[in-house]
């Protein structure tokens, strides 16, 4: 065997070697491909998902300093308490105003009188 048989047979191997791994190169780059994309959608993700968390927990402070129901209820009837209070108290207050306006016109009538 010659060196001129030997680079005949190197070259004609070589050729389907260099082949695949430039094949294997290509389908390696398009696979990863993807990948960039879909660690930039993570990133993304990600960074809502801290957001939304930190929106949470801002809400989540907010929501202990509110009353229960039970606290809202018992507002309600001491509302209604203090309206039933009130509406009393009205009363009360026209039957006084009735009285001094007959005392006021009683002295007014004396004094033009006397």
């Amino acid at each position: 065997m010659e060196l001129k048989d030997l680079f005949m047979w190197a070259s004609i191997i070589s050729s389907p070697i260099l082949s695949v791994i430039a094949i294997v190169g290509h389908l390696n780059r398009w696979a990863s491909s993807g990948e960039e994309a879909l660690r930039s959608k993570q990133a993304s993700q990600e960074s809502k998902l801290i957001d939304h968390d930190r929106r949470i927990q801002s809400i989540e402070g907010e929501l202990k300093h509110l009353p229960t129901k039970d606290q809202v209820n018992d507002l309600k009837l001491a509302i209604s308490e203090l309206g039933g209070a009130v509406s009393t108290m009205k009363e009360t207050v026209a039957s006084v105003q009735r009285t001094v306006h007959r005392i006021d016109d009683w002295l007014r009538e004396d004094s033009k009188v006397g």
